[in-house]
């Protein structure tokens, strides 16, 4: 049985696996969509994720399959908006529909905490996960971020890197 529900301290360890296998390292060439040539190092770490899920207005949802998370989302209030970040599939499991619920999910809880808008921050260069979210209705914004390196969790850019900001109204 499947079910998507809100991760736990517990959860810290398992979702320090699925994550940086799908976004880095050699693992995460094996799904249609990865970091691991843009990127050096990890995406995050149990500590890094403990405090996320510490973290007041912060939910990681995690989708579970016979007792085991095979995708994530992190959600983050921010006013009226939630910011949808680390949308996460095991890379074995990708274009099997999963991140798609994940991201309708995330969709529904925005609308639950009466936000109008999830908005998020993808790698300008990863134009096969823009267009994914461009086909399913978020907008590019037009705004530009740095990529900050100074954040030991984020690893280190082989090349230079910035954030593109899409986003959905959802109201």
């Amino acid at each position: 049985m499947k079910q998507i529900i809100p991760a736990t301290l517990d959860d810290a360890s398992a979702l320090d696996v699925l994550v940086n296998s799908a976004y880095r390292g050699e693992s995460g060439k094996q799904g249609w969509t990865t970091e691991a040539d843009l990127i050096e190092g990890t995406r995050t770490d149990v500590n890094g994720l403990t405090e996320i899920l510490k973290t007041p207005g912060t939910t990681i949802l995690k989708y579970v399959e016979n007792e085991k998370i095979l995708a994530c989302v992190e959600l983050v209030r921010e006013e009226d908006k939630l910011y949808l970040g680390m949308l996460t599939v095991s890379p074995l499991l990708q274009g099997k529909g999963i991140g798609k619920e994940l991201l309708y999910t995330a969709e529904q809880e925005a609308l639950k905490q009466n936000c109008n808008t999830v908005f998020m921050q993808v790698i300008s260069v990863r134009k096969e996960l823009i267009n994914w979210y461009l086909r399913h209705g978020y907008v590019d914004t037009t705004k530009r971020k740095p990529f900050v390196t100074s954040h030991p969790r984020l690893g280190q850019p082989k090349q230079e890197l910035e954030f593109v900001v899409l986003e959905k109204k959802i109201k």
